[in-house]
C-alpha cells in the first residue's frame, strides 16, 4: 500500500465512521471495485480505527474527563448515580451491552455472510430509509433512561452489519424515542468510545503476534492523522447538521450508492 492509499483509506475511515453512510460499508464496497487491491491489513485497521478514537476523544474532551471523574466516585464509593455525569456512565455501560455480545459471538459469521457486494447495497438502502423516515419525526423533550441506553446499544450491534450505518441507526433510534437532538448525537458517540477501544485493543493483541513493518511507518502516519483530521471535522459538522434538521439528507447518499452497487454487481 502506497501513500495515496494510506491517505484515501484513513479519509473513508474518518469521514464514513460518524456519518451515517457506514464505514464498514464503504471499506467493503472499496476492496470489491478495486477487485481486492485494497489490502489493509491489520496494522491500517488498528491506526485508522486509533485515529477516529482520537478525534472522538479530542472533541468531547470535557466531558469525558467529567465522565470519567464520575466513573472513578462510582468505583470507589458505590452508591445511586445522583448526578447527569454519573447516570452517563451507567446509560453507556448499558449501551454497551448488545455491541459486546454480539462482537464476542456473531461477529465471525457477520463478516462471512454480509460483506457479499449485493448484500451491502441492500443494507444501504435500508440504512437510508432508516434515514429518511427521521424527517417525519415529531420533536420531543424525552430524557436519557437505562431503557432507552439499552435500545440504542441494539441499534448500535445492528450496525455491525456492513452497510447498515452505526451513528445513522443509533441517533435515529434515540430521534424515534423523542430524545434532544444535541443529546442523542452525543450520547451516540460517547457510547461508542468503549466499543471502538475494544475493538482496537483486540486488534492491538493480534498485532503484537504478528509485528509491524518499519517500511510501513510513513504510511500509517499518514493513514492515522488523515482519520484523525477528517473524522473531526465530520464528527463536528454532523451535529450541526443534526441540530439543522437535515439528518435525513444522507438518505439520498446511502440510496445513490446502494443503488449503484446493485446495477454494478447485478446487471
Amino acid at each position: 500500500m502506497d501513500i495515496i492509499q494510506s491517505f484515501l483509506l484513513g479519509l473513508l475511515q474518518g469521514l464514513t465512521e460518524f456519518l451515517p453512510i457506514s464505514s464498514s460499508g464503504h471499506l467493503a464496497l472499496a476492496r470489491e471495485f478495486m477487485e481486492n487491491e485494497l489490502q489493509t491489513g491489520i496494522v491500517f485497521e488498528v491506526v485508522v480505527h486509533f485515529g477516529t478514537l482520537g478525534s472522538i476523544v479530542v472533541y468531547y474532551r470535557k466531558i469525558l474527563v467529567d465522565i470519567i471523574k464520575a466513573a472513578f466516585r462510582w468505583i470507589t464509593h458505590p452508591h445511586k448515580p445522583a448526578d447527569e455525569d454519573e447516570r452517563m456512565v451507567t446509560f453507556i455501560l448499558v449501551s454497551m451491552i448488545p455491541a459486546f455480545i454480539a462482537g464476542f459471538t456473531l461477529k465471525d459469521q457477520i463478516e462471512t455472510i454480509f460483506t457479499d457486494p449485493i448484500i451491502v447495497g441492500g443494507m444501504l438502502i435500508l440504512t437510508g430509509i432508516i434515514l429518511f423516515c427521521t424527517k417525519y419525526i415529531k420533536q420531543h423533550e424525552n430524557e436519557l433512561t437505562l431503557k432507552n441506553s439499552l435500545l440504542i446499544g441494539f441499534a448500535q450491534a445492528f450496525a455491525m452489519i456492513p452497510g447498515i450505518s452505526r451513528s445513522g441507526s443509533t441517533i435515529s433510534m434515540g430521534l424515534y424515542l423523542g430524545l434532544k437532538r444535541e443529546e442523542i448525537a452525543n450520547f451516540s458517540f460517547l457510547m461508542v468510545i468503549p466499543v471502538i477501544a475494544g475493538a482496537t485493543l483486540l486488534q492491538v493483541i493480534e498485532l503484537v503476534e504478528t509485528g509491524i513493518e518499519g517500511a510501513l511507518l510513513l504510511n500509517l502516519i499518514v493513514a492515522f492523522f488523515t482519520a484523525f483530521i477528517s473524522g473531526y471535522f465530520a464528527l463536528k459538522y454532523l451535529i450541526i447538521i443534526l441540530k439543522k434538521k437535515g439528518f435525513h439528507y444522507f438518505a439520498y447518499y446511502c440510496w445513490l450508492l446502494g443503488g449503484v452497487t446493485l446495477v454494478y454487481f447485478l446487471v
